[in-house]
C-alpha cells in the first residue's frame, strides 16, 4: 500500500539542475578568480592545487558528514595561506566562481511546470541539498520565479550537516509540519540520498536517473528506492492529487 504522501523534498543539484559545458563561462569564473586572489603563480598550477585541497575537503566531509560555512571552507581548506581578513568578504563569491568553473547550471526541462503542477495537486514542497554554497539556490530560486512553491529550504552549507545524516531531513519534514513517514524525497544519489532519507524514515525515495552521478557513485543495492525515473515530469505519475 503506497504511503499516504503530504510533503516532497528534492534535491538540487543533478536533480532540478544539471550542468551543462560553456567554455567561456568556465573561463570567465576563473580568470575572476584569479583576480580577486592575485594569484601570481602559473594559472594550471594554482587550479591543480585547489583541486587537490578541495577532494580533501569533499572526502572527510563524506565522512563526519559536516559542512563547513563558507569562510571555514575556504581560509582552513584550499586557501590556508591567505590572510582570513582577505579571504572572509569573498568567500561566497569564491564558492560560487569555484562550481561556475564546471559549467553552467541550467534547470531540468519541465521543472517549473512540474512544480507548479504539484503545488495544484496540494503537496507541501521543499529542498534538501548538499552544497557549498549558501546563495546560489535561493538566487536561483529568485531568477527562476520558483521560491513561492517551496514551504522549506534546507541547505547543508546554512545548517552545518550534510547527507546522508538524517537529522537534515528530520529538520526538513519539522519545518513543515509534516511526519517523516509521509514524506518523499527525490534525489540522484543512489547512496547518500537514498540511506539518508530511509534513516529519517521518509515514506517514500525515488531516484532520478542521472548518469553524472552514477559514473561517480554507482548504486550499491544496500538501499532500495520506490520509483526510479528519467524525467522530473514522471514525478505526476506517481503524485496524483490529494483528496
Amino acid at each position: 500500500m503506497q504511503p499516504d504522501i503530504k510533503a516532497i523534498f528534492l534535491d538540487v543539484g543533478n536533480t532540478l539542475r544539471i550542468v551543462i559545458e560553456d567554455p567561456e563561462f568556465s573561463k570567465a569564473a576563473k580568470d575572476e578568480m584569479l583576480r580577486l586572489l592575485n594569484v601570481t603563480e602559473p594559472p594550471e598550477e594554482f587550479f591543480a592545487a585547489l583541486e587537490t585541497c578541495w577532494k580533501a575537503y569533499r572526502k572527510e566531509a563524506k565522512v563526519i558528514l559536516l559542512e563547513a560555512s563558507e569562510r571555514d571552507l575556504w581560509s582552513k581548506h584550499p586557501l590556508p595561506q591567505y590572510p582570513i581578513k582577505q579571504i572572509a568578504p569573498i568567500a561566497g563569491k569564491l564558492t560560487r566562481l569555484w562550481r561556475d568553473k564546471d559549467g553552467r547550471r541550467v534547470p531540468r526541462e519541465d521543472v517549473k511546470e512540474t512544480l507548479i503542477e504539484l503545488g495544484k495537486r496540494d503537496y507541501l514542497l521543499g529542498f534538501i541539498a548538499t552544497t557549498t554554497t549558501e546563495t546560489e539556490i535561493p538566487d536561483w530560486m529568485l531568477e527562476d520565479e520558483v521560491s513561492h512553491y517551496f514551504k522549506a529550504v534546507v541547505l547543508s552549507s546554512r545548517l552545518g550537516i550534510r547527507k546522508p545524516d538524517p537529522d537534515i531531513y528530520r529538520l526538513a519534514a519539522h519545518q513543515v509540519g509534516v511526519a517523516p513517514e509521509a514524506c518523499a524525497y527525490v534525489g540522484d544519489n543512489p547512496v547518500r540520498d537514498v540511506e539518508g532519507a530511509r534513516a529519517a524514515n521518509f515514506g517514500m525515495m525515488i531516484l532520478i536517473h542521472e548518469p553524472a552521478t552514477l559514473a561517480k557513485e554507482p548504486p550499491t543495492g544496500e538501499h532500495k528506492v520506490d520509483y526510479t525515473i528519467t524525467a522530473l515530469k514522471e514525478l505526476l505519475d506517481i503524485f496524483p492529487a490529494r483528496q
